[in-house]
């Protein structure tokens, strides 16, 4: 009778789940996300978006716009003006409005030529932001 009782008491010893290899398991993929997540680097680029400030005084600033139609004929301030002429009216405008921006607006057939000149007199101009619009035609 002892002799079954203690077979008895070592079968309820060994049936209950032995947790060591699991927890051994989830402290090796603990270490291993651990390790891998410090050396993931995200790809991409920052963006700052402007402030409610910044947007309304570039509003302020406005823009100096030059269009070229296809015939060659420089407007700017619901006049024509001819190449040598784009200088001193982007001075002026520039004065006027120290931080804006010249817009060049051309027709698709407008001489290119035309365009680097235009170019060129409104950076002599004094503004150093000068972009190129393509306009419809």
């Amino acid at each position: 009778m002892r002799l079954r009782r203690h077979v008895a008491e070592e079968i309820e010893e060994q049936t209950g789940i032995d947790l060591a290899p699991m927890l051994d398991f989830v402290l090796n993929l603990l270490i291993f996300f651990i390790i891998t997540a410090v050396f993931v680097k995200e790809l991409g680029i920052t963006v700052s978006r402007p402030s409610a400030k910044q947007e309304q005084q570039k509003k302020e600033a406005g823009t100096i716009l030059i269009a070229i139609r296809d015939d060659g004929e420089i407007w700017m301030d619901k006049r024509v003006i001819d190449v040598r002429a784009v200088r001193a009216n982007v001075e002026r405008a520039h004065a006027e409005k120290p931080d804006a921006s010249v817009v060049v607006v051309t027709e698709r057939a407008a001489p290119v030529g035309i365009l680097v000149q235009v170019l060129d007199q409104a950076r002599l101009g004094g503004v150093e932001n000068v972009s190129i619009a393509a306009g419809g035609g």
